[in-house]
């Protein structure tokens, strides 16, 4: 317990972190498990951080990301608004931007750019366990692959959650013009264009998404 009230203490103030990571241009950063650094302790780092992102990978590793860039932002922000629109409509779930964190049955913490889980699953929950990192894998992700991230380790992240009870993934790497969906139990589809229209399938029934539209 010392050596992690020592971290968090060590790493309390984030704005030198931050500058360092521009000065290097480096834009995720990986921090070893320190021994006795529980969940609360890291939940609390990443509030005392937020102007910076944070996951954990089921090993306590902790990776630090610098923010999106501006015109990742508003190509991200376009799917979040379609899902959220399709969502308000058929009342069947909630949605969550990537500020949110969610601990998956493995231990991992992550933060999808894009999630939906579904209102008997999200609703069974205490309250207070909504409240921080929730115990609970998503129903549907997204993720979107900016010019910074690494594509293997984005592909890694996809399994994980479909490993660990996602049932659709949308893996959309604009660098490469490919989208990469993940189903539960089933093999991998990718797509060799952006100008597709992706199904929300049974997961999220009706929606579709032109991926041609959006970011214009």
């Amino acid at each position: 317990m010392v050596q992690g009230n020592l971290f968090l203490q060590l790493l309390g103030s984030f704005s030198a972190f931050s500058l360092f990571l521009k000065k290097t241009q480096m834009h995720t950063v990986k921090l070893k498990q320190v021994e006795g650094f529980t969940d609360e302790m890291f939940y609390e780092f990443c509030q005392l951080n937020d102007d910076l992102k944070f996951e954990r990978d089921k090993h306590g590793t902790i990776y630090v990301m610098e923010p999106t860039g501006s015109e990742s932002g508003n190509f991200n922000a376009d799917f979040i608004i379609d899902v959220g629109n399709w969502n308000r409509k058929s009342r069947m779930g909630y949605v969550f931007d990537s500020s949110a964190g969610f601990t998956l049955p493995n231990t991992a913490v992550r933060s999808p750019d894009i999630s939906w889980i579904s209102k008997e699953r999200w609703e069974a929950l205490p309250t207070e366990a909504k409240k921080k990192f929730a115990p609970i894998c998503p129903d549907f992700i997204i993720e979107i692959r900016s010019e910074s991230d690494s594509l293997s380790e984005l592909k890694n992240k996809m399994e994980e959650y479909m490993e660990n009870g996602c049932h659709l993934g949308w893996l959309i790497d604009r660098t490469g013009q490919k989208v990469f969906i993940y189903r539960q139990g089933k093999p991998v589809e990718m797509t060799y264009s952006l100008d597709v229209v992706l199904s929300g399938e049974d997961v999220l029934p009706g929606f579709e998404l032109n991926l041609k539209t959006l970011g214009s």
